[in-house]
């Protein structure tokens, strides 16, 4: 969560809280061939951890660089050179041993090892030379492939012992007695025959024996003939070369133990140079050799563990894992079985679940008694202590060790694990016989049966952590506050849609450290810290800071997080919130600053506070945290009619109007918790009965409530007459409008339905009289009747329910042919000015409810730019909006294209736009408006699956801008060339026709009849469903949308495809009734026909649905 500085994190690599462990941990590894501490190798991990356990000097060179690494021993050897010695080159770090270190690298990385005892070299540790002496082993050290791919080495300075010799060396009898005092042990030997001339104590000590002088080396140590000491003493002696051994063992008759020497066999030359003796110098290093050997096989262990852990990483199954472990486990040790089993609750009873047992060794799985293996079994394991049996008829009585032998066991180790104080479970490995037990066999099966378990308890922590992390976040999902989840190393990486909808910034943004983009500047160091602080220390995280909002302010959140941790108190995850206290706080500082200047005035205006107390006219009162009125000033009698004494002894609660009462009660409450409660508004009785409007101010001070109430209800009565006032005024204007309305389209439809009767009229006269003429009547009613639908059409287009005719569009092909008579309405006064874009996309629109309303938004435009004039602007573009983009303007993310109205007149208010698509509201003068033009074109917009929005300033000009969908098929031409429709005839179909105004049913049978088609009608949905339901041969089902019956057309369709699925639908609407047919989308065999319609364009449309 920050790059601050935290406490020690046990987890990170390499653990340990020693100097140099710190410094790699911190070191920038990422510029050294190493690269960074994530990606080193096993080899390299393990390496280290070793050697900064040791309290040797050690140092590691790693790689052909042989980049250093070293333990804190070492760092004081190392002199002022460290710590810069750590992650430097050995050339560069020691650039005056240059040379040796070449040969030892060169060496090492050949698989070799090297050892130097006194070695001299000049260092400049300290700025200056320096002769030192050091005993150096250098080993290789093999990556997991067996490859060598570093040099360690253990460096012991020899410097001080190495300047004592030398001293020593001056005079030959000092020498003698130093040797004496030396803890080394030395000796001299003199002829052929090695006979002892001089041995220190040391030497006594670890031969023991006492009678040396004057013996022979073959006399003194017969027993030691097949170790070839005798031999290396011949050679040396006739050879005159000196030889040098190390870890040579020395395994002496009658003892048990077996040591370990270092020692040097070097020839005593005479004057004349012949040699004439050997001395005899050397070390017992039995706790070296033995703690190297240590090394090794922890080496090995640790590999062993590794290749475990790799082994069973992936399984999910704690028997799977199980297994593995214990054929592992037996492999490697060479034990004869290796099994787990499980206690039960007695603490006696268990069962082994599974085992591994190598050829010719039985399978154990079964249930066992505890106590059936002895007091010992039972003492030891129930103690915590690991069973250690070598040799079972040894060790435990008859009857305990035939419990053993019966089941093929003579030694064995038994691990238990304890946990919550209780035997748990038991893992174990077994040999048939009788085995002395290392004490890195009993330390590998420890390390296995902790890691198998913990293992085993993770999976099983994960496995509830998931199904909990799952609840968890379908709860967050659903909570107001912010929520948010992290891993134990504190990097984010889960957060709710309100963490999202706050910041407007996406998962990318957020997670990680990316977090801290929402966090104010100032705060990040103090949140950075308390987190780090928590990450390391397992506590619960609580901190107030500002977090940044969307549209750039910064609002207080109090963030809390919670760890969830595993049985054995690991931290497996972090889960958040935070919470908006930003009003809280305003409300505080506000109040601070409140009581701030209340205390400055209160040694100002002391002697003023009784007057003002009596004469304000607002309800004062200090009340206590139990409800009650402590005292209340007298501006309380005055206004609600009660006596002081009455108050003081009334809970308040009993003054306030029941719909009230919980309003009061929470408001009551969070004054008590310490918030200041301002403007809270409720209803208090006066002694008459009546009840009286109350605007409080209450604060808590000192453990009471101080209070400050006015009475409003004159100011809520006025507000109450004033809405009814608004309501009315409202109603008015929307029923004028609509008388506007009603009457214009009155008066057009009287106007047509007056020359579609004359026409009618004439004809009828012209058909009785036998005069011919009739034809113009005709064409002068048909001219009638199609003005009247277009009038129905517009005001279908009002009440967004018209049935559209949406072709694949150009824009800019519309738009440009439009141009020339939207010039020509706007007039002169206004420039116009055309901006289509490059590349459009094609948009499905019906084009003429397109193109009326862009001529309207220019209409709209002009007008108001009225009487100056000014200009036009009319922009097409191509719009892809996001998901919060899309948000914003209420539309399904995607593709859209614009098409923008801007002009130059005098702009609109917020409150005009917010109503601007409202039916009837206009801002025209009356009888210039109808307040229908927006309207008619948000509901075509919106009916075609686009939106409007309005962008507009006062006095600086209005922007209407469409946005419409992107269709991906190709532009349909606009103005193709249609043929007058042929209407073929029918060949005997039987058609279905329904429909509740009589004549047209009867005229539309007439006409499918005399064309040919078989015609059968009904008056409503449940009478045509029977008929659908008949074994009645139909063809094609005709039928209005409204019906009466209970029936619509959509229902009678939809219910006849359950009988006849492939059942052809012609609707015939004067309206596209969304419920009926399916949001203006029709299934596959559906069509529909508007009303009025030509006979022809019936004719045509019939043919064709049968013909499909």
């Amino acid at each position: 969560m920050s790059r601050l500085s935290a406490p020690l994190d046990r987890t990170a690599f390499p653990s340990g809280a020693s100097e140099t462990a710190a410094l790699i941990r911190s070191f920038d590894w990422s510029k050294t061939s190493l690269g960074p501490i994530a990606g080193w190798p096993r080899s390299l991990k393990a390496a280290t951890s070793l050697m900064l356990q040791s309290r040797v000097p050690m140092v590691m060179l790693w790689g052909v660089d042989g980049v250093m690494i070293y333990n804190d021993a070492y760092s004081s050897f190392a002199g002022k050179r460290h710590p810069k010695l750590l992650g430097s080159n050995v050339r560069e770090g020691w650039p005056e041993a240059a040379d040796f270190n070449d040969n030892v690298m060169k060496v090492g990385l050949a698989g070799g090892s090297l050892a130097y005892t006194d070695q001299e070299l000049t260092l400049y540790r300290n700025g200056r030379p320096e002769q030192v002496w050091m005993n150096l082993d250098y080993s290789p050290v093999l990556d997991e492939s067996g490859r060598p791919v570093g040099v360690i080495a253990i460096v012991i300075e020899t410097t001080e012992r190495v300047l004592a010799d030398r001293r020593a060396a001056a005079e030959q009898e000092r020498q003698r007695q130093s040797l004496q005092q030396m803890p080394g042990f030395v000796a001299v030997l003199s002829g052929p025959e090695h006979v002892y001339e001089y041995v220190n104590d040391a030497y006594v000590k670890i031969s023991q024996r006492t009678n040396f002088v004057g013996r022979k080396f073959r006399d003194v140590f017969a027993d030691l003939s097949d170790q070839a000491y005798q031999k290396l003493l011949d050679q040396v002696y006739a050879s005159g070369d000196a030889v040098v051994m190390k870890g040579m063992e020395l395994r002496l008759h009658g003892s048990a133990d077996v040591q370990y020497i270092d020692f040097l066999f070097e020839p005593i030359r005479d004057d004349a140079g012949k040699v004439s003796g050997i001395f005899i110098g050397g070390y017992e290093v039995t706790d070296a050799y033995r703690a190297t050997a240590a090394l090794r096989e922890s080496e090995a262990r640790l590999r062993f563990l590794d290749a475990l852990s790799r082994e069973t990483a992936t399984s999910l199954d704690a028997d799977a894992i199980l297994a593995t472990t214990t054929r592992m486990v037996g492999e490697y040790l060479g034990v004869s079985i290796c099994a787990y089993a499980d206690m039960d609750e007695d603490q006696d009873g268990f069962t082994i679940r599974g085992d591994w047992s190598a050829p010719g060794s039985q399978s154990i799985v079964g249930r066992y008694s505890l106590a059936a293996f002895g007091k010992r079994a039972v003492a030891d394991l129930g103690a915590g202590r690991p069973l250690i049996i070598e040799d079972s008829l040894a060790e435990l009585a008859l009857e305990e060790a035939a419990t053993f032998r019966s089941i093929g066991i003579a030694a064995t180790i038994c691990m238990p694990l304890i946990r919550e104080g209780r035997l748990t479970a038991l893992m174990a490995i077994h040999n048939r016989e009788p085995r002395a037990w290392s004490q890195n066999e009993l330390a590998l099966l420890r390390e296995v049966t902790e890691r198998s378990w913990a293992h085993i308890e993770r999976l099983s922590a994960e496995a509830e952590l998931r199904t909990n992390e799952e609840n968890f976040r379908t709860l967050a999902r659903a909570m107001p506050n912010h929520a948010w989840t992290s891993p134990p190393d504190g990097m984010l990486d889960w957060f709710n849609e309100q963490v999202y909808a706050y910041s407007g910034l996406e998962r990318d943004g957020l997670v990680g450290q990316g977090w801290a983009r929402m966090v104010h500047p100032d705060d990040i160091p103090f949140a950075s810290a308390r987190w780090a602080q928590a990450l390391s220390s397992g506590e619960s995280y609580e901190m107030e800071f500002r977090l940044r909002r969307a549209d750039g302010e910064y609002r207080w959140h109090i963030a809390r997080a919670v760890p969830i941790k595993s049985d054995g108190g690991e931290v497996l995850r972090w889960i958040g919130t935070n919470t908006d206290i930003h009003d809280q706080k305003q409300a505080v500082e506000a109040l601070a600053s409140l009581n701030a200047d209340l205390e400055r005035q209160v040694l100002e205006r002391t002697r003023e506070r009784g007057v003002t107390w009596k004469v304000s006219p607002d309800l004062l009162s200090v009340m206590t945290p139990e409800g009650m009125f402590e005292t209340v000033n007298p501006a309380w009698t005055t206004a609600l009619g009660w006596t002081t004494d009455h108050m003081t002894r009334t809970p308040y609660i009993n003054f306030v109007h029941p719909d009230d009462v919980q309003a009061s009660h929470n408001a009551f409450d969070r004054v008590k918790r310490g918030d200041p409660v301002l403007r809270f508004e409720n209803r208090y009785r006066h002694k008459s009965g009546e009840w009286r409007w109350l605007s409080w101010v209450a604060v808590p001070v000192d453990g009471k409530i101080y209070c400050s109430a006015r009475d409003v209800t004159p100011i809520k009565e006025a507000e109450t007459e004033l809405a009814a006032a608004q309501d009315a005024l409202r109603q008015a204007q929307k029923m004028e409008a609509i008388g506007h309305l009603t009457g214009g389209i009155a008066h057009d439809f009287n106007n047509l339905l007056a020359a579609i009767i004359a026409s009618v009229s004439l004809i009828e006269r012209r058909l009785t009289d036998g005069k011919p003429g009739a034809e113009r009547y005709i064409s002068a009613a048909r001219d009638a009747a199609q003005r009247a639908a277009a009038l129905t059409q517009r005001l279908l287009a009002f009440s967004r329910r018209q049935t559209l005719d949406p072709a694949s569009t150009d824009l800019n092909t519309l738009v440009s042919g439009m141009e020339d008579l939207i010039r020509r309405t706007v007039g002169p006064g206004v420039e116009v000015e055309v901006a289509g874009a490059d590349g459009l996309w094609a948009i499905r629109v019906d084009r003429s409810q397109l193109e009326n309303a862009l001529l309207n938004l220019c209409i709209n435009a002009r007008d108001a730019m009225a009487p100056d004039g000014g200009s036009i602007r009319i922009e097409t573009a191509n719009r892809s909006l996001d998901q919060r983009a899309a948000k914003v303007r209420d539309l399904p993310p995607g593709h859209y294209v614009s098409l923008s109205v801007t002009d130059t007149g005098t702009g609109m208010s917020p409150e005009t736009q917010t109503r601007a698509f409202d039916p009837f509201f206009t801002t025209k003068p009356i009888g210039q408006g109808t307040g229908l033009g927006l309207s008619m074109i948000y509901g075509f917009v919106r009916q075609s699956g686009g939106q409007v929005r309005i962008t507009s300033e006062v006095g600086k000009g209005t922007t209407m801008r469409l946005y419409l969908p992107r269709h991906h098929g190709a532009v349909e031409g606009a103005d193709e060339a249609v043929d007058e429709p042929v209407v073929d005839s029918g060949d005997g179909e039987t058609i279905l026709v329904i429909d509740d105004e009589a004549a047209l049913r009867m005229l539309i049978g007439d006409v499918l009849a005399e064309t040919g088609y078989r015609v059968t009608t009904a008056p409503d949905g449940p009478t045509g469903l029977e008929i659908l339901r008949s074994d009645m041969r139909i063809d094609l089902l005709i039928t209005d949308v409204g019906l009466p019956g209970g029936m619509n057309g959509r229902q009678v369709a939809d219910a006849a495809r359950i009988a006849r699925p492939d059942m052809k639908v012609l609707f015939i609407t004067g309206y596209a009734e969304n419920a009926a047919i399916g949001d203006g989308h029709l299934e596959p065999g559906m069509e529909v026909l508007t009303k009025p319609f030509e006979i022809t364009e019936l004719g045509v449309k019939v043919r064709e649905m049968l013909e499909r």
